[in-house]
């Protein structure tokens, strides 16, 4: 994205629907996608960061089936911006999100531009379409978040799964 689009993106109320867990170091990033298009428009992508510093709203999700459908990955990427399980270099640490930031862009921004105005949060009269995660991924290192698991799934305020 060039750096003049992304306070566009504010100003025309646009939301910027983003894919986290490609922005890592991996090797398709590293092999193909760096080398092609040279580091100064490498430098411009998954500028997540820089939208919501602009003021953009971000609705996340994934690239399923050519990327995990899992959110808790893709969360994992967008705060630290390296594969789930990865030690290597961050990719454009600058861009990285607060997992509060990360987790609003997978419920409340993802509602927004599906036009489900009761969905996305928690809230008396909202629908009760939730998660229940196996533990507080606030409560440890940014690092751990893709370890996270789902516990329970509740559609409609009715549990549909539940972790063995």
């Amino acid at each position: 994205m060039h750096p003049d689009d992304v306070p566009r993106f504010a100003r025309l109320g646009a939301t910027a629907t983003v894919q986290p867990l490609w922005a890592a170091h991996e090797p398709q990033m590293d092999e193909l996608t760096i080398p092609f298009l040279g580091p100064r428009r490498a430098a411009r992508q998954y500028p997540f960061g820089a939208l919501l510093r602009s003021g953009a709203r971000l609705a996340a999700g994934s690239d399923w089936p050519v990327s995990s459908p899992d959110p808790l990955q893709g969360i994992h990427v967008a705060v630290n911006r390296v594969e789930p399980g990865g030690n290597g270099p961050v990719f454009l640490p600058d861009e990285r999100l607060r997992l509060t930031d990360a987790l609003t862009a997978y419920t409340a921004g993802s509602a927004y531009v599906n036009h489900l105005d009761d969905a996305g949060r928690v809230a008396v009269g909202a629908l009760a379409d939730l998660v229940v995660l196996d533990r507080d991924p606030f409560a440890g290192p940014p690092e751990s978040i893709a370890g996270t698991t789902v516990a329970l799934t509740y559609v409609g305020g009715e549990c549909v799964y539940a972790a063995e």
